[in-house]
């Protein structure tokens, strides 16, 4: 596909279990209701709106623009601590005493943990309903709305519990990025980074050379850049998914510095650091296993390495080595006890291996800590997130 200034970006998810597409675009909110119809010809739907307080705060009049009838809203408290069992069966009696029966349409309106919860909730409510996702954060854009993984946490470990739940489609609607505090954008754009390690050294490339126009966050600034960087990681995450539905191969490579980067949230009770923060400090680790097995050029080691810190500042945050590398024994990606581990041999390839050992990633984390004193950022409490 190829898209310019004056192509609206409309990226395929094709699996075997459903077809949907994701719309990236300025203005999408003001449309909301006469894209749900088109999803649903002759089929009836009564909306019910999963957000957070603070989001339909910034946004709840170009959401209702559309609608005749004002949809139910529900609210859920935001941040990666709510995200549990006890929210869902909450937010499942609210839909129940609403009324909401197989007709119903959820709308998860937020970041990842408002997405994640809402597509769990539309996957068991009455054994499956409807829903579709309008992401509000970056992240929450180019990696967790697509694909159909949706779940909440356990006390355990992250996201173990959970279904594979496909949205109607993933309407991403850029204006909605322009409330986001600066960590926000650039933990989100972590992810992207991410994509480009993995899959795509264009976009790699392309956030090398043009750093400056997709980090800028002033008032009147260009955002074709940032559109351009949405775009191609969606169609990064769109081809992955497309190509494994279920995680059985390909797909296991999207969790790139996820091993250690959910450690490092586990360790900090998700309280300390962004996702996409967590992730990049996973990502570096994840990096030192592959200099250290020499499976990846030096120079490039140090330009992965360099963008990744030129897209923070990161904050700091208080662990060993083996508490993290502890933690990852609760990973679910572990097979019979065993850790699967992403590690990059080239700029937009990496393989996916399964004999990393404890020594080895107990010193590829240190040397992680190491470098995250070198850069040291304090991190403060998360508040205020759009989640």
């Amino acid at each position: 596909m190829r898209y310019d200034e004056d192509t609206v970006p409309v990226i395929p998810v094709n699996t075997p279990s459903a077809n949907y597409d994701v719309i990236i675009a300025s203005g999408l909110l003001g449309t909301l209701y006469p894209r749900l119809s088109k999803l649903n010809p002759g089929k009836p739907f009564r909306p019910f709106v999963i957000t957070s307080p603070n989001i339909w705060a910034l946004w709840s009049k170009p959401f209702l623009a559309s609608f005749k009838k004002p949809p139910t809203v529900l609210f859920h408290p935001a941040g990666e601590s709510h995200k549990r069992l006890a929210a869902v069966e909450s937010l499942a009696q609210q839909l129940s005493t609403a009324g909401a029966d197989r007709d119903a349409l959820l709308l998860a309106f937020g970041g990842g943990v408002i997405g994640d919860i809402t597509g769990f909730l539309a996957a068991i409510y009455m054994r499956g309903i409807r829903y579709v996702q309008i992401p509000t954060t970056l992240l929450a854009q180019v990696d967790s709305s697509i694909g159909g993984k949706t779940g909440v946490n356990l006390a355990a470990g992250k996201n173990l519990i959970g279904s594979f739940h496909h949205p109607q489609a993933v309407l991403a609607d850029t204006d909605l990025l322009r409330t986001l505090p600066p960590a926000e954008l650039r933990a989100g754009l972590q992810e992207s980074i991410k994509a480009g390690i993995i899959y795509d050294a264009k976009l790699f490339r392309y956030m090398e050379q043009n750093a400056e126009a997709i980090l800028s966050t002033k008032r009147n600034a260009d955002t074709k850049a940032l559109t351009k960087v949405v775009a191609a990681s969606v169609r990064v995450k769109a081809d992955v998914v497309s190509k494994d539905e279920k995680e059985s191969g390909l797909r296991m490579i999207l969790n790139f510095g996820h091993t250690i980067g959910h450690a490092v949230e586990a360790a900090t009770n998700y309280q300390q650091l962004l996702h996409g923060e967590a992730v990049a400090w996973g990502s570096i680790a994840a990096l030192n296993v592959a200099i250290a097995r020499k499976t990846i050029k030096p120079k490039e080691a140090e330009r992965i390495t360099k963008l990744i810190l030129r897209y923070g500042p990161l904050p700091t945050f208080k662990a060993t080595a083996e508490k993290l590398v502890a933690l990852t024994s609760r990973d679910k990606k572990n097979r019979s006890g065993i850790r699967s581990f992403v590690l990059p041999t080239a700029i937009g390839k990496v393989e996916i291996v399964r004999n990393v050992t404890e020594p080895e990633l107990l010193a590829a984390t240190n040397s992680m800590l190491t470098l995250m004193r070198q850069h040291s950022v304090a991190a403060s409490p998360m508040k205020k997130r759009n989640s």
